[in-house]
């Protein structure tokens, strides 16, 4: 495949890179909230966790463009970024309706 076909498969996985980038962060924030860590604990993880981020978003964009910069990948790991925000935001207000109508129906018992 060839031309616009690869561009746009190039796009996608700039998409999919983005969204786990932001997914692994907010497992990340699960674990603080979980664990207690004090400041320069959680300043460290943010250091550990950006260098990771920073390794794996370079990985991706060798291993999609053979190592060229193209600006469409870097529009797209924001892109994925901004729909995997979107989506966990979506997911919880879904999840905040299930529970209230789960506290409904307790209630009715």
């Amino acid at each position: 495949m060839g031309g616009i076909g690869r561009e746009t498969l190039i796009f996608l996985y700039a998409l999919l890179a983005g969204m786990s980038v932001l997914f692994v962060y907010y497992i990340l924030i699960c674990l603080r909230r979980v664990i207690r860590h004090c400041a320069a604990a959680a300043g460290a993880e943010d250091m550990a966790f950006w260098l990771w981020a920073a390794g794996f978003i370079f990985g991706q964009m060798y291993d999609a463009t053979y190592g060229s910069i193209r600006g469409y990948f870097l529009f797209g790991i924001a892109a994925g970024a901004a729909v995997g925000y979107a989506l966990i935001r979506f997911g919880a207000k879904i999840s905040v309706k299930f529970q209230k109508t789960l506290e409904k129906c307790r209630k009715n018992r």
